[in-house]
């Protein structure tokens, strides 16, 4: 009976282990030889920033600022007119998306370029809603090289053409627990794009040729 149960959990064990790779493996594929440097990508028109955490102080993190800083370079080098910034906005008292506009506006960025998508809840939510509320099929996402394997993964899974450039413009604190933390979210990303996933928040079509400043909700 014991070395029943011992088999039945190795067995299990074996299934999630390779569950766990296979995973790693198709975003992996899927990323590879798509990731740029601001210099040597090409020009596409439109950058799409994830969120990431906010500070206490109403400042962006250093893996959110450094996202941000890339994306100005994106927009400085004329390798995109429009930047969408997406993140968290979702709890009173946490906002991601305005201290994002924030922060680049002081970067001189024309507000007109800047849209913003309050719903970016998660990486899935930010592409998902980049396609279907913004149009948009052809992107440049801008993150750090631990994180955009994952999301090229899962803008293909969506129908997007995209590429990514790596803003990892410094060494990061705490990398060893995102890199890991990011395995397991690939393993997400995988079971959200085969079961067609939609997110909690969706919302009427916005043209992203227009005026950013349609999707501000603060002056």
């Amino acid at each position: 009976m014991i070395r029943k149960i011992v088999a039945s959990i190795g067995g299990l064990l074996l299934v999630g282990l390779l569950v766990f790779l296979s995973c790693q493996f198709l975003v992996w594929r899927v990323g590879n030889g798509r990731i740029y440097t601001v210099e040597s990508v090409p020009v596409i028109g439109i950058a799409i920033v994830p969120g990431a955490s906010v500070l206490r102080s109403g400042k962006p993190s250093d893996i959110l600022a450094d996202r941000l800083k890339t994306a100005v370079q994106l927009y400085e080098n004329k390798k995109v007119e429009t930047i969408l910034l997406s993140g968290d906005n979702s709890q009173e008292g946490y906002d991601e998306v305005n201290v994002m506009r924030t922060y680049i506006l002081n970067l001189d960025v024309a507000p007109e370029d800047i849209f913003l998508d309050h719903a970016g809840l998660d990486t899935y939510d930010t592409l998902y809603r980049a396609h279907q509320i913004f149009g948009i099929n052809e992107a440049i996402i801008v993150s750090q090289s631990y994180h955009l394997p994952r999301a090229l993964y899962l803008a293909d899974a969506i129908g997007m053409d995209v590429v990514g450039v790596s803003s990892d413009l410094q060494p990061y604190l705490k990398q060893s627990l995102f890199t890991w933390r990011e395995r397991f979210a690939n393993v997400k990303a995988v079971f959200d794009a085969m079961t067609d996933s939609r997110p909690e928040y969706l919302g009427e079509q916005i043209d992203i040729t227009g005026d950013g400043r349609v999707t501000w909700d603060l002056p």
